[in-house]
C-alpha cells in the first residue's frame, strides 16, 4: 500500500465503489428493515422507530467524527509512504470512540423520554419510541467500534471486506426481527422491543466478526500501550478534521431532527410518508454516497503524494456519474410510487402524498448528489472548514426555515418541507462547486 500505482489502474475507482455501495444498501438494512418488518405488526410502531431513528442516526454521527477523520488521517501517511503513522490512528481511534459509544448508550438508555418529547413525537407513539431507543441504545458502544473497524478496512482499500461483515450483520438482523417482531419458535411476539434487540444482537456479531478479520488480513498493532504517552498531538489532528468534518454531516442531521419535529405536527399518516419516502430516498442517493467515499479514499492517497490535478479529474468525472445515477433512479421511482408505497400501506393518504413527495425528489436528488461527491472531496483534501459552514447556513435557513414556512405557517405541509429540502441542497450543490472549481484546496496540507 506504499505505491500508489494501484491508484491509476484501469477500473480501481469501480473496484472499490461497488463493495461500499453494496455494504451501503446493507447498512441502511439495519435500521429500515426494523421498520419495514414492524410495519406488518403496527402502523404506528412505523412512526416510532422512524422517529428513534431519526435520534439514533444523529447520535451515530459523533463515531462518524472519529472514523472520517481516522480514513483521511491513514490515507494520507500511506499515500505519503508512512505506514507506521497510520498505526499510530488506530488505537487511539479506537480508544476515543470506545467513549464517545459508552456516552451514547448512556444518554439513550436513560433520557429517551425528555429528548423525544422536545422532538413533539405524539402520545401514541411515545412509548414505542422510547422503548426502542433505550433498548437500541444499549448497542451503541458495539457500533461505535464496529464503525471504527469499518473505517480501518477502507483506509487499507479492502471494501469487500467490511461488504462481508455488513452481509452477516444483516442477515443476523433479519433473522432476529423475522423471529421476534412476530414470534416464532415459542418465542412471544416482542413487536418493536423484538426489533430493537434483534439489531443489538447483529452488531455485537457484526463487531466480533470484523475484529477477527483485523487481526488475520490487516495485521496491525492495536494496544493501550501506543497510548502512553498519550499521543496529544495526534489526538490534536483527528479533531482537527474529525470535528468540522463530522459537524458538517451533524449539523445537516440535526435539521433533519427539526423537520421530523415539525412533521410530527401534522397526522400520523404525514408521519409515515415521511418515514416511507426516506426510505425510498435513501435508494437514490446510496450510489452517490458509495462512489464519494471511494474518491474520498483515493483523493486522499493522491493528496498525501502530492498529486492534485489527478484528484481534481478524478473529483470531476465522480460527480457526472453521480448526479446521472442519481436522477436517473429517483425518475424510476416516482413513475413506480404508487407500487412501492403499496409494499408496505394500504393507506391511500400515505400513497397520494408519497406520489407528490416523489416528484420533488427528482430535484433534489441532483443537489444532493453534488453535496455528497464534493462534502467528500474538499474533506479529504484538506479543505476541512467551508463545507461546515456551507452546511450550517443553507439547512437551517432554507431547509428548516423555508420548510417551517412552506411546510407548517403556509400549510403545504409535507410537500412544502420537501421542496425547502430541495432548494437547499441544489443552492449549497453549486457553492461547493465554485469552491471546488476555485481550487484553494490544492494547497492544504494536513499531514502537516
Amino acid at each position: 500500500m506504499q505505491e500508489l500505482e494501484f491508484t491509476g489502474r484501469r477500473g480501481f475507482v469501480f473496484s472499490i465503489t461497488w463493495p461500499i455501495f453494496v455494504e451501503l444498501v446493507l447498512q441502511m438494512l439495519v435500521g429500515n428493515a426494523d421498520q419495514m418488518m414492524v410495519s406488518r405488526y403496527s402502523q404506528s410502531a412505523v412512526g416510532a422507530v422512524s422517529n428513534a431513528n431519526q435520534m439514533i442516526g444523529l447520535l451515530i454521527l459523533f463515531f462518524n467524527v472519529v472514523s472520517m477523520a481516522s480514513t483521511i488521517l491513514i490515507t494520507q501517511y500511506i499515500g505519503a509512504g508512512k505506514p507506521e503513522r497510520a498505526e499510530e490512528i488506530y488505537s487511539l481511534s479506537l480508544f476515543v470512540n470506545l467513549l464517545a459509544g459508552l456516552g451514547v448508550s448512556g444518554l439513550l438508555m436513560f433520557c429517551s423520554r425528555p429528548i423525544y418529547t422536545l422532538m413533539k413525537v405524539p402520545g401514541e407513539l411515545m412509548d414505542q419510541t422510547c422503548l426502542y431507543s433505550s433498548i437500541v441504545g444499549g448497542g451503541m458502544v458495539f457500533q461505535s467500534l464496529y464503525v471504527t473497524f469499518i473505517a480501518f478496512f477502507r483506509s487499507n482499500a479492502m471494501m469487500k471486506v467490511t461488504m462481508f461483515v455488513s452481509a452477516v450483520l444483516n442477515l443476523a438482523n433479519i433473522g432476529g426481527n423475522f423471529i421476534l417482531i412476530n414470534g416464532f419458535w415459542g418465542i412471544p411476539a416482542l413487536g418493536v422491543a423484538g426489533a430493537a434487540i434483534s439489531s443489538d444482537i447483529s452488531r455485537l456479531i457484526g463487531l466480533f466478526v470484523i475484529v477477527l478479520l483485523f487481526r488475520r488480513l490487516v495485521g496491525a498493532r492495536i494496544s493501550m500501550r501506543a497510548l502512553r504517552p498519550f499521543p496529544l498531538g495526534q489526538l490534536n489532528r483527528l479533531l482537527r478534521i474529525g470535528l468540522p468534518s463530522g459537524g458538517e454531516s451533524i449539523s445537516y442531521n440535526l435539521s433533519q431532527l427539526a423537520i421530523q419535529a415539525m412533521c410530527n405536527l401534522f397526522p400520523v399518516f404525514v408521519i409515515n410518508t415521511k418515514a416511507y419516502a426516506g426510505t425510498f430516498a435513501m435508494i437514490t442517493y446510496i450510489f452517490a454516497s458509495a462512489i464519494s467515499q471511494a474518491t474520498q479514499i483515493m483523493v486522499g492517497y493522491l493528496m498525501g503524494a502530492c498529486r492534485a490535478e489527478d484528484a481534481n479529474r478524478r473529483v470531476m468525472a465522480t460527480l457526472k456519474l453521480a448526479v446521472a445515477v442519481s436522477f436517473l433512479i429517483s425518475v424510476l421511482l416516482y413513475f413506480g410510487s404508487d407500487r412501492l408505497f403499496g409494499l408496505f400501506t394500504d393507506d391511500a393518504d400515505v400513497i397520494r402524498l408519497g406520489r407528490r413527495i416523489l416528484a420533488v425528489e427528482m430535484i433534489l436528488e441532483i443537489g444532493r448528489a453534488i453535496n455528497i461527491v464534493l462534502v467528500g472531496a474538499l474533506q479529504a483534501a484538506g479543505d476541512i472548514r467551508f463545507p461546515i459552514y456551507v452546511s450550517v447556513i443553507g439547512v437551517w435557513f432554507v431547509a428548516v426555515g423555508a420548510g417551517y414556512l412552506l411546510g407548517v405557517w403556509g400549510g403545504w405541509g409535507l410537500s412544502g418541507m420537501w421542496a425547502a429540502m430541495a432548494a437547499d441542497e441544489c443552492i449549497r450543490g453549486a457553492v461547493l462547486l465554485i469552491r471546488w472549481r476555485r481550487g484553494k484546496w490544492r494547497s492544504r496540507n494536513l499531514l502537516a
